[in-house]
């Protein structure tokens, strides 16, 4: 039979692609867990199940994590109490599968900068904790992709408006790396925080992007007075979305990323 499938909830996504062929390229036997059907091809040794985890049957989610030891849970909808409702299917499911290790990818920041996903996510990390399944929670800075995705927004405007602030954004390749290192080494609760090689001004990315992208946008810092930083805005100003140059980080810059990606958005 061979070593039990790490199953990858989400596998399909952005984050989830990354670690399913990360895992793969280690030699690891893996099932993606998706609501889409398989496709008529699967890479050899990889398995496929089909679930929908927000509104599906539940017998779908317990027959797709049978089996596996552990699990890396990538699936999110980007709404924080559909997350909810998406976490506790897959953590019932896998306490009933006696799955030994389940893996969590959240953000960093979520317990300081109050934003309702966030909230939904912090509250993931909770019912991980109560489970009793033993678990590791990897949280990880904003990824490149969605800064750029950001950053695309605002530039289709005449002028590239950005908000004065810092990211320490990371490439998805390199938190996929992070979370099958963490997925090969067992339950250890919430470890250190993830983030990229650099802390970054928005306004440097935006001009990064700009010279990438071959757009005609005149970039404009937009500075808030601190008197004026209230909520999100002020807890990203004072670092809370930050993980320091001391924290475990990935390779790849953003300057990087915008240079290597084939699909930078382009305007004119």
């Amino acid at each position: 039979m061979g070593p039990a499938p790490i199953v990858v909830t989400g596998g399909t996504g952005t984050l989830g692609r990354a670690v399913v062929s990360e895992l793969e390229r280690r030699g690891r036997r893996v099932r993606v867990l998706s609501r889409s059907p398989a496709p008529e091809a699967l890479p050899a040794g990889r398995e496929w199940a089909t679930a929908d985890l927000l509104e599906g049957d539940s017998a779908d989610v317990g027959r797709a994590v049978s089996g596996a030891e552990t699990v890396i849970h990538c699936a999110t909808t980007l709404n924080g109490t559909r997350d909810v409702t998406v976490a506790q299917q897959v953590i019932a499911a896998c306490s009933a599968a006696g799955v030994r290790h389940f893996v969590l990818v959240s953000i960093v920041g979520i317990d300081r900068i109050p934003l309702s996903y966030y909230r939904g996510k912090l509250e993931v990390e909770r019912l991980v904790a109560a489970s009793g399944v033993p678990a590791t929670i990897q949280r990880a800075t904003q990824f490149h992709d969605l800064v750029r995705s950001l950053l695309a927004r605002l530039a289709r405007l005449p002028i590239l408006l950005v908000p004065d602030m810092n990211f320490q954004s990371v490439d998805v390749a390199d938190v996929a790396s992070r979370l099958a290192d963490v997925a090969c080494r067992g339950p250890q609760g919430r470890v250190a925080d993830f983030g990229g090689p650099r802390i970054d001004c928005s306004v440097d990315m935006a001009r990064e992007f700009v010279a990438t992208s071959g757009l005609r946008r005149p970039v404009v810092p937009l500075r808030v007075p601190r008197i004026l930083q209230r909520g999100a805005v002020r807890e990203i100003a004072n670092g809370a979305n930050l993980v320091g140059s001391k924290a475990p980080h990935g390779d790849t810059t953003f300057a990087d990323f915008l240079v290597s990606s084939a699909h930078t958005p382009r305007h004119t």
